[in-house]
């Protein structure tokens, strides 16, 4: 029996989307996942970069039990999370053109790495030039986004183009524009966002192909196992020590 209550109808667009992106993104998966390992055994380094909520996804392939300890975070100040006060500067800050650059060249990012960018509707400066920055600097480009914006909305950079014109592979993470998945007579506007929950699905999908790539390499995955469990602290300091030079979340 179908569950209709908004709950029951979030978790099941939730996991429509799931689906969606799992049929239909699975070469893009592979080719990204692909990418990595590549770019991991080339003795590149691996960045993800994201704002607003779009740095949720991004921070959560960081220093994440179970995840590739090679991966960095990349923020733009001010725009990560909703940490910021106003939080509403956070917001005007990806529509300022130059941050991206004073971001990436200020930054350990070089030529044969690879860089995630997470953005909801790829439509603002901060994003569009971070990805169009670091190609220009020979770093590989993955961007996670709603490929939907681009044909519904307009870009906020100057160039207008989107994310998606400026990356090597595009993950689409399929979410209607607005991000909200329920209606109700009652509610005067949508409501209940999914693009975190897709976005984080789909980038953990890409790592875990990464892992598997390296494995049938006959590379050992740099993965990170969790502190709560006996042994979990030494295994991690084992990982930090060999690949400290491509680390810079412990410096």
């Amino acid at each position: 029996m179908s569950d209709r209550t908004p709950a029951g109808q979030f978790f099941d667009a939730a996991i429509g989307l799931l689906q969606r992106v799992r049929d239909e993104e699975a070469e893009a998966i592979t080719a990204a996942g692909t990418l990595l390992a590549d770019t991991v055994t080339a003795g590149g380094r691996l960045f993800a970069f994201g704002a607003g909520h779009s740095s949720l996804a991004a921070q959560d392939v960081v220093y994440r039990a179970g995840g590739l300890a090679l991966m960095n975070l990349l923020a733009a100040p001010g725009t990560v999370g909703v940490d910021v006060v106003p939080a509403t500067l956070g917001s005007a800050l990806e529509r300022v053109d130059g941050l991206a650059t004073a971001v990436l060249d200020s930054s350990p990012v070089r030529s044969g790495d690879a860089l995630i960018v997470v953005s909801l509707s790829g439509r603002n400066a901060l994003p569009v030039e971070m990805a169009m920055r670091a190609r220009a600097l020979g770093v590989r480009v993955i961007g996670v986004t709603s490929v939907a914006y681009a044909a519904e909305t307009a870009s906020r950079h100057v160039s207008g183009t989107f994310l998606k014109d400026h990356c090597d592979i595009v993950l689409d993470s399929k979410i209607a524009v607005g991000d909200a998945e329920l209606t109700l007579d009652t509610v005067a506007a949508p409501f209940a966002p999914a693009s975190t929950v897709v976005a984080s699905a789909l980038l953990q999908a890409v790592l875990a192909t990464t892992a598997a790539a390296l494995a049938d390499r006959g590379v050992e995955p740099p993965l990170l196992r969790s502190g709560n469990v006996d042994g979990g602290h030494e295994w991690n300091s084992r990982v930090f020590e060999q690949y400290g030079d491509r680390i810079f979340y412990r410096h």
